[in-house]
């Protein structure tokens, strides 16, 4: 028991490592590349803090662990809703962008509610997750449209926060960056494996669901890199990379990820009822209440930070009182 629970940490340790060397790396070859810093925000730092939930889905939909997999995307997409944003919001109140309400929300809420109706009968199939996936390309190429309309102060936050502008770097540094994505990437899977396989034996040696362990250690775990950028971020006054990061994390965790794992098992990724009949409705309900709280004034104020995370606080506690 103790064994699993230490293989748990340093799996969490490494995805946490690998996250940060991959949206650094990832994040300065985009630089290399020309590609404007608000996708850079959305896409490149999302889908990067975003990686640990990628290789822990695709580890526990190889070991035939779907509810691990699909718990995990609830539990994390819940967390960085509720305790993340909130604490940012704690930290200092949160003013809100335009495409935020106009964009980023509506996305949010509608992949929520569309993995709910697909989730409904207990397993996500492949042309499920290819219909998520597509999902993602469509946002991604949105994103990509808008970003043409990115301005001058978002630019500056993302030189200040990575040091760099486009096409600053020479061809060397551009290779030794893409080294350091792929060196990143393989720290990651290599946590991962460590996380599901520590995981699973935890869960069974309590004798607990696979999903708890998915909904709180594993999402808790994977969800470090977002909580570290995010905090960071707003303690930088650079708000716009970093919410864009968070929103950006929830939207690719539901259509990317979830819908890469999808594809790996021939016959879909398969869960227990709870995840359908609560976690997912959960989550989804958080992506909801989002709506009111960023509309009214567009901005997230201290005390509905501190509603959330409170809000986070009372759903763990659900999950420790009544699924052990």
């Amino acid at each position: 028991m103790l064994s699993a629970l230490l293989w748990c940490i340093a799996g969490i340790v490494v995805l946490v490592a690998g996250a940060e060397v991959v949206v650094r790396a990832g994040a300065k070859v985009a630089a290399d590349l020309g590609i404007p810093p608000l996708i850079v925000g959305l896409t490149i730092v999302a889908i990067g803090t975003s990686a640990p939930e990628l290789a822990v889905g695709i580890e526990a939909a190889l070991q035939g662990s779907g509810a691990l997999a699909v718990g995990n995307i609830a539990g994390t997409n819940t967390l960085n809703l509720l305790l993340i944003l909130g604490l940012s919001a704690l930290i200092d109140p949160l003013a809100l962008r335009l495409q935020t309400l106009r964009l980023d929300l509506p996305v949010m809420v509608a992949s929520a509610f569309a993995l709910l109706a697909m989730a409904w009968d207990g397993v996500l199939t492949r042309t499920e997750g290819a219909a998520m996936v597509a999902g993602a390309i469509v946002y991604t190429a949105v994103i990509v449209r808008l970003s043409q309309q990115e301005s001058l102060r978002v630019k500056a936050e993302y030189i200040a926060e990575f040091g760099v502008s486009p096409r600053e770097r020479s061809r060397v540094e551009t290779i030794v960056n893409l080294a350091g994505l792929m060196v990143g990437i393989t720290i990651i899977i290599i946590g991962a494996d460590w996380l599901v396989d520590g995981g699973v034996t935890l869960a069974r040696g309590l004798q607990i669901s696979e999903a708890l362990i998915g909904l709180t250690v594993v999402a808790i775990g994977t969800s470090m890199p977002e909580l570290v950028t995010t905090i960071v971020g707003t303690i930088r006054k650079e708000r716009d990379i970093a919410v864009g990061n968070l929103l950006g994390s929830s939207i690719y965790n539901i259509l990317a990820i979830l819908g890469i794992t999808c594809l790996v098992p021939a016959g879909g990724v398969r869960f227990g009822p709870e995840l359908v009949s609560v976690d997912i409705p959960v989550m989804a309900l958080v992506a909801c209440i989002c709506g009111p709280v960023f509309f009214t004034g567009r901005r997230i104020s201290r005390l509905e930070g501190l509603l959330f995370v409170t809000g986070y606080a009372a759903y763990l506690v659900y999950l420790v009182t009544n699924r052990t």
